[in-house]
C-alpha cells in the first residue's frame, strides 16, 4: 500500500491533491512544530488585482516549539468575514460558485478554535466534492518516516514549490488579464471546472 506523509494546509494547492490522487492513504502530520509562512494557514487564490494570500492569524501556545495539533486560530479580528469577501470577489463570476456557494461560506459563519481542525473539516469537504475516496490517517508522533513511504511534509510551499508537477491549462477567471496561473488553491479548480476537477487533477503528471 502507499504511503504518503503530508502537512495539513488551508484550502490546499492544487499540488497537495496530485499528489495524494497517486497514493493510497495520506498521513497528515499532526506533531511537527508549526512553521510560519506557508500553506499550513494560508493559501493563494486570483483575484482581479492578481495574486492574492489569504491568510489565517493563529495563536502559538507553546512559542517557536509549539506543535500543529496545538495550533490556535485568534479570532480577535474577523478574518473569516476578510476571507470570504476576497473569496466571494474572485469567482462570483466562475462557472460553478453559486454551486457550492453555499456550502463553502458555513466555514466562515461559524467559528473555530482549532487551526488543524478547521484545516481537516475543509479537506474532508472538498474531497467529497471532488469525489475522493481516499483514506485519512493521522500521525501519532513525529519521526522519520519509514522508507516504503512517502515525505511531503515540506514539499509544499508558497515561495518554494518542490512538487515538480506540470499543470495542464484549465480556464481562470481573469486569465485575460494575468493569464493562467498554475497551482492556485484547490478552490480555484473547482469553482472554475466543477465536477470535472477530479479529471484535471488526473491529468496533472
Amino acid at each position: 500500500m502507499r504511503e504518503l506523509f503530508v502537512s495539513t494546509a488551508y484550502l490546499p494547492p492544487i499540488a497537495f491533491y496530485a499528489s495524494i490522487l497517486k497514493t493510497d492513504i495520506y498521513i497528515l502530520e499532526k506533531f511537527e512544530t508549526y512553521v510560519k509562512q506557508t500553506y499550513r494557514n494560508r493559501c493563494h487564490i486570483m483575484s482581479a488585482n492578481g495574486l492574492l494570500p489569504l491568510s489565517i492569524p493563529i495563536e502559538k501556545p507553546d512559542g517557536s516549539r509549539s506543535r500543529m495539533k496545538d495550533i490556535q486560530i485568534s479570532n480577535s479580528v474577523n478574518w473569516q468575514a476578510n476571507h470570504w469577501k476576497a473569496i466571494e470577489s474572485a469567482y462570483n463570476k466562475s462557472p460553478f460558485f453559486l454551486y457550492y456557494r453555499d456550502d463553502f461560506e458555513k466555514f466562515y459563519t461559524q467559528k473555530y478554535e482549532n487551526l488543524f481542525d478547521f484545516n481537516l473539516e475543509l479537506i474532508e469537504f472538498i474531497n467529497a466534492k471532488i469525489g475522493f475516496d481516499k483514506k485519512i490517517a493521522f500521525t501519532e508522533e513525529y519521526h522519520q518516516i519509514p522508507k516504503k513511504s512517502k515525505d511531503a511534509r515540506n514539499r509544499f510551499h508558497p515561495k518554494k514549490d518542490k512538487s515538480n508537477f506540470e499543470f495542464p491549462h484549465y480556464y481562470q477567471v481573469f486569465e485575460e488579464k494575468h493569464g493562467f496561473v498554475p497551482n492556485l488553491s484547490i478552490i480555484d479548480l473547482l469553482f472554475n471546472e466543477g465536477p470535472g476537477s477530479a479529471f484535471y487533477l488526473q491529468s496533472v503528471k
